[in-house]
């Protein structure tokens, strides 16, 4: 028998509306239909986007959500139908390390008072003395130093306060851990000390990891096991290895292949499918497969008959009514819902791919020669067809070439009469003011003219 198993779980929350008397009016399905096992002494990783129902899901386990239906499994004890009181022993079993380190302490609280809380609650050591030597012990364990007992969260890095969450966690000696986001608030020097602490403590404690995460790359590198959720139900569970090396569903397949690979080349050349779309709502999902309206390779069955768990493959699990017509090819691909750029898998195609691209270039060359007049006959004719293709773009585009040169000839020309009548019209009113300046000058001319005479006619006479 397995440590853990789930049979069925659903986590629903009621939908309230009205000011004085609450009707339940819907409900979120958060958590719908999900069954899985967890062997002693092994990492299971559950993955998927934001809002698929990862963390209420290890929430449920520990009963810190009501499940609405289903079972919870430990060691043969159903702790989803136990009574509150049995439940909080069961609970040493069964401990969580929660995405925020800081916001999971009591920042009232020293560092030995959080952790000998939960151990005087169970009754753990014989006296806080004992306690305190117990969580030294744990202290070296995840690496923080003894005097680390009186100090407060706030007094530490990001890092050391998830560790005091992992320390918190391991002096109640659980069976199964619960890691929801551990690493996730960390940088990524942390994150890898982080991980490999979890693996040293699993290999000298025996303990069990169910680890909600987003990071695909963390959850490969800690997991046995890997289940990828969608909409609240699990799509599709396999080895870490199988998962990775050949995903099934083909919501895995988007997910894997949005992974980057830090090899260009093979990054290049690898095949990638996006999604379109948004995450359905879990307060209204689809019909049948959750997954139908953004699935590439949707059918008509897919919108009627919801698809269960079933086995394609040594421990490998799918839930998908057309998965071996997907991965032999006879269902093709569709774009009304993703889309895919479609390229080589390994190295070796994408160095093919390259040379490809070489040959094009040097094609190309040719091809420009043409263009100039050096082509061939064969590729001469090849250019005229093209050309010929093109004519009808080509002469509407002329024409409107001609149209536009024609009305910007027009517009200047109308600018052009329209400055010359007014240079026409400022020259004659000039020339009106110098006639006018002219005709005084000359009446005094003339009448010099006619007094010089009668001077001349005076001088004689004396």
């Amino acid at each position: 028998m397995s440590l853990l198993e789930l049979n069925d779980v659903k986590v629903h929350f009621p939908i309230k509306k009205g000011l004085i008397f609450d009707r339940t009016v819907g409900h979120v399905y958060a958590v719908d239909g999900i069954s899985l096992k967890v062997e002693a002494g092994q990492t299971y990783g559950l993955v998927g986007e934001s809002g698929c129902g990862k963390t209420t899901l290890g929430r449920a386990v520990l009963r810190l959500v009501d499940i609405t239906s289903g079972e919870v499994v430990l060691d043969g004890t159903d702790l989803a139908s136990l009574p509150d009181k049995e439940m909080r022993t069961m609970r040493r079993r069964l401990q969580m390390v929660f995405q925020d380190p800081l916001g999971s302490l009591n920042p009232r609280q020293n560092i030995e008072s959080i952790l000998s809380e939960g151990m005087a609650a169970h009754g753990i050591g014989a006296d806080q003395a004992e306690r305190r030597e117990k969580i030294r012990a744990i202290l070296a364990k995840v690496g923080l130093p003894s005097n680390a007992l009186s100090r407060y969260p706030h007094e530490f890095s990001g890092g050391q306060r998830q560790r005091i969450g992992i320390a918190r966690a391991l002096v109640l000696e659980p069976d199964v851990i619960i890691c929801d986001e551990p690493v996730s608030a960390l940088d990524v020097s942390i994150q890898a000390q982080v991980v490999n602490l979890l693996d040293e403590l699993q290999e000298e404690l025996g303990l069990t990891y169910v680890v909600i995460a987003h990071d695909l790359a963390v959850v490969r590198h800690i997991s046995d096991v890997i289940g990828v959720m969608y909409l609240g139900s699990l799509v599709e569970e396999a080895p870490s290895d199988s998962l990775y090396a050949e995903p099934k569903h083909p919501y895995t397949k988007a997910l894997m292949s949005a992974v980057p690979i830090p090899d260009p080349t093979v990054e290049e050349a690898r095949e990638r499918i996006l999604l379109t779309g948004d995450l359905p709502s879990p307060a209204n999902p689809p019909s049948g497969c959750r997954f139908h309206t953004r699935c590439p390779w949707a059918q008509p069955k897919c919108k009627e008959d919801r698809p269960q768990l079933r086995e394609v493959g040594e421990g490998h699990r799918v839930a998908c009514h057309f998965v071996e017509d997907i991965d032999s090819g006879l269902l093709q691909i569709g774009a009304n819902h993703a889309a895919v750029v479609p390229a080589a898998r390994t190295e070796e195609a994408g160095i093919e791919a390259a040379a490809a691209k070489a040959a094009e270039a040097e094609a190309a060359a040719p091809k420009a020669a043409v263009s100039e007049g050096a082509a061939t006959d064969a590729e001469a004719e090849a250019a005229t067809d093209a050309e010929a293709g093109q004519a009808p773009e080509a002469e509407s585009a002329e024409e409107a070439v001609e149209t536009e040169a024609a009305e910007t000839e027009a517009v200047e020309a109308e600018a052009a009469e329209t400055e010359a009548a007014e240079t026409e019209a400022v020259e004659t009113e000039a020339a009106a003011t110098e006639t006018d300046e002219i005709k005084p000058s000359e009446a005094e001319a003339a009448e010099t003219d006619s007094t010089e005479p009668a001077k001349d006619s005076t001088a004689q006479g004396a």
